[in-house]
């Protein structure tokens, strides 16, 4: 790592213009947007005006837009990565990266050779292995490389090894690119390159279209072409399928924002089984054969029967289906074995020998510690070197040799002398950099651009732009996101307006007009049921509290004590937890805020958040947008509970949550999906109020007026006053909230939508919900069998009846959950009954 002067691009006033010349790159390096004379590269001119007279006003403006769009898409890296589900926020820089379409010409055909080449290698690795033979790539790097997979020799999949490929590009000392790195195995980033997409686009509109920037649409409409023509020879249309790891992985978000984008449904290994060599989507109408599978799963975690026995994000016989031939894979298993660097002086000979040419684009200058000469050179002038692991890249951060201590220098040299198969040096390059925005000026920052290609017949299509990463700090040379670096938008820029299709104006699609409800994977379904359990939960458990508030802040003094102890009462009915001697305002305080508290609101809304996540690629953007509100809202400080912001607090989660509500209701099309999302909310609404109602008539005995809370809680206040204009009493509070099917809010209205939503739920023939549609009718005969007016002749047998019949209710709708789950979701009913 160098030591520099460097200028920094100050804000000026807020109000007036900025001015660009306050701008410099570091000394002796290479700047993105200046020559070496300080001038405008030709390809910034256009963003270049902009900037040269934004004020502070408009950088902290439109930065600020660039927060509010992420926030409101939800980006993240590193998602539910704790119990209570934080999450690292994605960062993107206001200023793009700015390359001439001409000089991405000439990387692309570089990228494009060197994409051939990688899949000629490893389709010649785990085949007739003539680079071994021939001496030109050491056994040792190939068997000693744990991303080697023995299961994998032999297999000739019918399309390539690998589809997608993506590499890390630094600009040599003579300003042409270099390839720092290759993604083989799972190439990530294309998701969060589109939403960078849609953002800058969005922010900087004039800018964006001033510049003649190349439009992403026409790339990924021609991947999905490609992956199309992919499919094994079968009738009908394409099962093509991306398979995404868990929801708390750190790249969830793009693997979801991309499925979306593409049109591909978004599955987990779970969702899969292997019959008869065939891979296989479980849905709620039965099992559907998958042709295609774009893997965002890394290799060994694919297969658990062959690969690797721990892993739980693969499906047994993944191998195996794609060994025979009827699935295929973008890409390829075994592929990560020509992602470690240490293949880079290799590269050129084998370039020659598998592909006839002469290698187009070079490799940052690596070398192998586990030659004998290398690795004396190494050792020789340490300090020149950058030491990185040869096969587990992403495990060690890169070792600047010159900035270790002496003690730590001498360890690490003892490790490479000890273990010298397991390291690489490169050179110590200075990165080129690029103006990023660091709130109050502009400063360089040395970055690395990822760049994506994809195979479409015998050629590759490059990505016109990418996704680029700079250093959180000037004098930070270690690019990458888990260190904090910031993202980049990366645009290619011509001379002539683009005539490009962009990405949200899609070629029509045919729709067959019998094409069946939904298709929607079992997994997705679960996810949905319980996203729609758990915002009714949340929903009913905010109104208890809210309600305890408002009676520990109301001006109201007659009643307050005797209503207090009902909504006391409330809080156990729904199961709430509760602490030993606490006060009641402290018991509501914990439920808002305590995090080492189970079943507090936090917690529910991260349970919400979970489920809406893995079902993410089935929500609009509308829809996540309410999401990550309601996940906003429900961050309540810790300490001190000051009761007027709670309850403020509290009002704008409810409306959140009915806004969720709507937007289920009124946005989101009647398919399986939604049925189930729907079912979830019924079960979970019906089951409170049983568990309300039947406790709270246990407790109001003679005190008709404490029915007032629950009421409330209910949200059917001014529904009884406009049907009684009086005071609530037993037995027309139980009328409205129990048998009155026209409250929506009552138990007969939930029951009546389950016995609705159960008669269409999907069947097959191993599939069949008669089960469940007798069970839903079962629940409204029972309801039904209570005669209020019969019972009103004895008021303490009302009390009874009601309790029992609650009770009842709760029992039998948790079985209907219990047998929905085995059916639809674990496949496990028994075929007697």
């Amino acid at each position: 790592m160098r030591s520099s002067q460097t200028q920094s691009f100050q804000a000026a006033p807020a109000g007036s213009p900025l001015t660009p010349p306050a701008y410099g790159p570091m000394a002796g390096g290479i700047d993105e947007m200046l020559d070496a004379s300080g001038q405008v590269r030709p390809h910034w001119q256009s963003f270049h005006r902009w900037l040269s007279q934004a004020t502070l006003g408009d950088l902290t403006g439109r930065m600020s837009s660039v927060r509010q769009l992420l926030r409101d898409h939800g980006v993240t890296y590193n998602i539910y990565d704790d119990a209570m589900g934080t999450s690292r926020p994605w960062e993107l820089d206001l200023i793009p990266l700015i390359i001439d379409e001409s000089e991405w010409l000439t990387v692309a055909d570089g990228l494009q050779q060197r994409g051939n080449l990688l899949n000629a290698l490893v389709a010649d690795i785990y085949g007739p292995q003539r680079v071994l033979k021939q001496g030109l790539l050491p056994p040792a790097l190939l068997y000693g490389n744990p991303a080697f997979l023995r299961a994998v020799m032999g297999v000739q999949p019918a399309g390539p090894f690998l589809f997608s490929v993506a590499h890390d590009l630094v600009r040599g000392p003579n300003g042409g690119w270099m390839v720092l790195a290759d993604r083989t195995q799972v190439p990530y980033g294309q998701g969060y390159t589109l939403e960078n997409r849609v953002i800058m686009a969005n922010v900087h509109a004039d800018e964006f279209g001033g510049s003649h920037v190349r439009r992403l649409g026409s790339y990924f409409d021609g991947e999905r072409r490609a992956l199309q023509s992919l499919a094994p020879s079968r009738k009908g249309e394409a099962g093509i399928l991306m398979l995404a790891p868990s929801p708390r992985s750190e790249t969830y978000f793009e693997v979801a924002f991309k499925a979306r984008q593409i049109g591909f449904p978004l599955v987990e290994g779970a969702d899969l089984t292997v019959r008869d060599r065939r891979l296989h989507l479980k849905t709620l109408e039965g099992l559907v054969p998958a042709d295609v599978v774009v893997r965002h799963v890394t290799d060994a975690n694919c297969d658990p029967l062959e690969l690797n026995a721990g892993g739980d994000q693969g499906t047994a016989g993944f191998l195996e289906a794609w060994r025979t031939g009827s699935v295929a894979l973008a890409n390829g298993l075994g592929s990560a074995v020509v992602e470690t660097p240490a293949l880079n002086p290799f590269l050129p000979g084998l370039c020659r020998f598998l592909l006839g040419e002469e290698m187009k684009m070079p490799g940052v200058p690596t070398w192998w510690c586990g030659q004998e000469r290398e690795l004396q050179m190494v050792l020789s002038n340490p300090n020149r070197w950058v030491l990185k692991s040869t096969f587990h890249r992403g495990s060690k951060m890169p070792l600047y040799v010159a900035n270790l201590a002496e003690a730590e220098k001498a360890k690490v040299l003892a490790e490479v002398r000890a273990n010298p198969h397991d390291w690489i040096a490169q050179e110590m390059l200075p990165l080129s950099t690029t103006p990023a925005w660091t709130g109050e000026k502009l400063e360089p920052r040395p970055l690395v651009w990822r760049a994506y290609a994809f195979a479409s017949g015998s050629n590759r299509v490059v990505m016109p732009g990418g996704l680029a990463r700079v250093s959180p700090e000037t004098s930070n040379w270690i690019v990458t996101m888990r260190t904090g670096g910031l993202s980049k938008d990366v645009w290619i820029v011509g001379q002539s307006p683009v005539k490009d299709t962009p990405l949200q104006q899609r070629a029509p699609v045919a729709i067959r007009p019998t094409r069946p409800p939904s298709s929607v994977p079992s997994r997705a379904a679960d996810h949905l049921f319980w996203l729609g359990r758990y915002a009714e939960r949340s929903e009913q458990t905010i109104r208890v509290l809210r309600s305890v508030l408002t009676r520990l802040t109301g001006e109201r003094i007659s009643g307050r004590r005797e209503d207090l102890q009902v909504c006391a009462s409330l809080m156990d009915h729904i199961n709430l937890p509760t602490l030993a001697g606490a006060t009641i305002q402290s018991r509501v305080s914990a439920l808002l805020s305590s995090p080492s508290l189970a079943g507090n609101v936090p917690m529910l809304i991260s349970r919400l958040v979970y489920n809406a996540a893995a079902a993410r690629d089935r929500l609009s953007d509308d829809t996540w947008r309410l999401i990550n509100r309601i996940q906003r809202d429900s961050r309540f400080p810790e300490g001190r509970l000051v009761l007027s912001t709670a309850l403020e607090r509290l009002d704008t989660l409810i409306l959140d949550l009915a806004a969720f509500c709507g937007m289920q209701l009124e946005s989101t099309t009647r398919g399986h999906g939604w049925r189930f999302l729907e079912i979830g909310r019924r079960i979970e609404r019906a089951q409170l109020s049983a568990l309300l109602i039947g406790g709270t008539t246990l407790h109001i005995k003679d005190r008709p007026g404490s029915l007032d809370p629950l009421l409330e809680v209910c949200d059917s206040s001014m529904t009884y006053r406009r049907l009684h204009f009086a005071q609530p009493t037993l037995e027309p509070v139980l009328d409205l909230l129990l048998l009155n099917a026209s409250n929506p809010r009552s138990v007969a209205f939930q029951l009546n939508a389950l016995r609705i939503q159960t008669e269409q739920l999907p069947t097959s023939p191993s599939l069949s919900a008669d089960l469940e549609r007798k069970h839903a009718l079962d629940l409204e005969a029972e309801l039904h069998s209570l005669d209020l007016q019969e019972l009103s002749k004895a008021h303490q047998g009302t009390i009874e009846a009601v309790h029992t019949l609650c009770g009842s209710l709760d029992t039998r709708l948790d079985l209907l959950s219990t047998r929905i789950t085995e059916h639809y979701f674990s496949h496990a009913t028994r075929q007697i009954q």
